[in-house]
């Protein structure tokens, strides 16, 4: 039973940071970006260069989640700013954002190979025994990074100036804009934090798991599943999707079989979209008539 919570909580984890970053584009740019699995996925093999090339392990990691970084910031400036100017709606954009995720993960499979690789340091030793599940380092690592990082944010968004002017430009950005808000300028900012918190799973994930060029489809997926199911514009209610999920599948692997992860994901998907779209604690939109 402990081995199956822990097991929840690393997942979960992983979930709330790619759920988290998924989220802010999705509020402040108003489109699921699908290219945030291959920033994801590209990370860890921007570090696995950097380490090849002799950087240590600790400054590769940095480096790579800079570059994660501009690689967001990229796609922005480059594809979707000059999409939005020509009045390109939220469909033409999350279509943009795919063929972006297919060409990169490609890019990334011709040069480094499908195989999996490692930027684990030194070999696989034993986890540490808490309560008698075993629990390695780096997964430690990872649930205290995500509580940060969740927090971090949360704080970020309702006490910065910055944060506070996403939250405009996610509420109304013509409004924003005649207030005296830089809504491309803030929209830039959000997809340069919504790559780093990418980056980092990234990186996690491979130190735990390894990685592959096709890792952050898996990824994207379950982020879109704990956004849905935790509410676009709750930070709260995404870190509960994420710990619902996580509990979910290892618990449906404890009792049934692995092979269920991704339906019981889906599974609880539907279940919200058909009795509680707004998710957990987001909010019910209301409209209007005249």
């Amino acid at each position: 039973m402990f081995q199956v919570v822990a097991n929840s909580l690393l997942a979960a984890s992983a979930y709330a940071l790619v759920g988290l970053g998924l989220a802010l584009l999705m509020r402040v740019a108003r489109f699921i970006n699908f290219a945030h699995g291959v920033t994801l996925a590209s990370c860890p093999y921007f570090a696995l260069c950097l380490v090849r090339c002799g950087m240590p392990l600790g400054a590769a990691i940095s480096v790579a989640v800079v570059l994660s970084m501009v690689l967001g910031c990229t796609t922005e400036v480059g594809v979707y700013k000059p999409l939005r100017r020509r009045g390109a709606s939220s469909l033409v954009l999350l279509l943009a954002s795919l063929g972006i995720y297919v060409v990169l993960q490609n890019v990334i499979s011709l040069v480094f190979g499908d195989d999996t690789k490692s930027i684990r340091p030194g070999v696989v030793r034993e986890g540490l025994n808490l309560l008698g599940a075993r629990i390695t380092p780096i997964q430690i690592t990872t649930i205290c990074v995500s509580v940060v990082l969740v927090v971090g944010l949360a704080l970020f968004l309702r006490y910065a100036k910055l944060g506070r002017a996403m939250r405009a430009v996610a509420n109304d950005p013509e409004l924003a804009n005649v207030s005296g808000i830089d809504s491309d300028r803030v929209i830039l900012w959000a997809f340069a934090i919504g790559s780093a918190l990418a980056g980092i799973a990234g990186i996690l994930v491979a130190l735990d798991l390894d990685m592959t060029p096709t890792m952050g489809l898996n990824a994207l997926m379950m982020g879109v599943v704990v956004v849905i199911i935790g509410g676009v514009d709750s930070i709260p209610g995404i870190a509960l999707g994420a710990l619902l999920l996580g509990m979910a599948q290892q618990f449906g692997v404890w009792e049934i079989s692995s092979q269920w992860q991704d339906a019981i994901a889906f599974i609880i998907l539907l279940a919200f979209l058909l009795f509680r779209p707004q998710g957990f604690l987001g909010r019910k939109v209301r409209k209007a008539t005249v």
